[in-house]
């Protein structure tokens, strides 16, 4: 996956303009417990380890959006072998990685428990994130960005209903769960970034790990909710983890430019791999040793070797483009 630290996040949040006032430390902190929101399970956790494990969830899950992209393009470039490693290894950042960290961190709890992190999440972005950096777009000129930004402030407004709507279902017995929203599938085509600020390409960094993460943690919220019973619940949480991924993060994508050629891609991967398993997993897994936290520090060393194998796999597939 790719390191994603979470000074860039708070760079991202606390250089919001007056527009957002909120965006205060105390903003981000709130930020971070509403998307990466822990359970009764996870207390016995020391914060520490909380926090770099909800910091390798954030990795995981952009690694997964990221190398599902770069798939796409390694096949449209007629590479289909390195179209498979980028897919395979997304499958496993996102069910194996991303997964057991969310079961350290105990971050799925009972349906109601999930849905109120979701509307806190979405209600963040809405209010705060996605309206800041809006407005920091319009004030640098990336109006495209502001746009974009100015839209998905809207979505999150509307899954937050749906969500609060579909709680109210689920502690009352009362009511139907809304249906689920529709993602409109935006293409990703390899190319340089379209904004010019780079503030502007700081937000979008933060807001496609943000993006990648909801789309993960609402795909276990919503087997949750299937293992439950709950369908009409389970589908709300799978459309909107559609929506996340496949327009939201897709289209930060694009003005981004996070997909380039199949070669820069394949060593932006390297670099992320070796950077993990040489340094990220194995400081985590050393202060997780230090507080007692031997389950998170097993899977932390487990990680760092999964990434070292990964990084030695897409260098062999990059010295085979050559």
């Amino acid at each position: 996956m790719f390191r994603h630290s979470i000074r860039t996040l708070v760079i991202g949040l606390c250089t919001l303009t007056a527009a957002a006032p909120a965006a205060t430390p105390v903003a981000l902190a709130m930020e971070v417990g509403h998307r990466q929101g822990t359970h009764p399970a996870a207390r016995a956790v020391h914060p520490r380890t909380l926090s770099d494990l909800a910091t390798a969830m954030k990795g995981e899950a952009f690694a997964y959006a990221s190398y599902s992209l770069f798939a796409v393009e390694a096949d449209r470039q007629a590479y289909p072998a390195v179209g498979k490693l980028f897919r395979g290894t997304a499958r496993t950042e996102l069910n194996e990685h991303l997964r057991q960290a969310a079961t350290l961190a105990g971050t799925v709890g009972s349906n109601a428990a999930n849905l109120r992190q979701a509307i806190n999440g979405e209600t963040y972005e809405h209010q705060v994130m996605y309206r800041g950096f809006a407005a920091q777009a319009r004030t640098d000129g990336d109006l495209a960005a502001a746009k974009l930004f100015t839209e998905i402030a809207a979505d999150e407004g509307r899954h937050r209903g749906a969500y609060r709507t579909a709680l109210t279902v689920v502690t009352t017995g009362r009511g139907t769960i809304p249906a689920p929203p529709k993602a409109d599938m935006v293409p990703v085509p390899a190319g340089p970034p379209k904004v010019k600020a780079d503030r502007t390409k700081a937000n979008l960094d933060t807001a496609m790990h943000g993006e990648a993460l909801a789309h993960a943690k609402y795909r276990l919220f919503a087997a949750r909710a299937r293992q439950t019973g709950n369908i009409a619940l389970a589908r709300l949480f799978e459309g909107t983890a559609r929506v996340e991924l496949h327009e939201h993060f897709a289209g930060e994508a694009v003005l981004a430019g996070l997909v380039r050629t199949t070669k820069t891609n394949l060593r932006k991967a390297v670099t992320g791999e070796r950077n993990e398993a040489t340094v990220l997993y194995p400081g985590f897994a050393k202060r997780a040793t230090a507080v007692g936290d031997t389950a998170a520090a097993r899977y932390f060393r487990d990680t760092a070797a999964d990434e070292a194998k990964h990084a030695a796999a897409f260098q062999q597939a990059l010295n085979r483009l050559h």
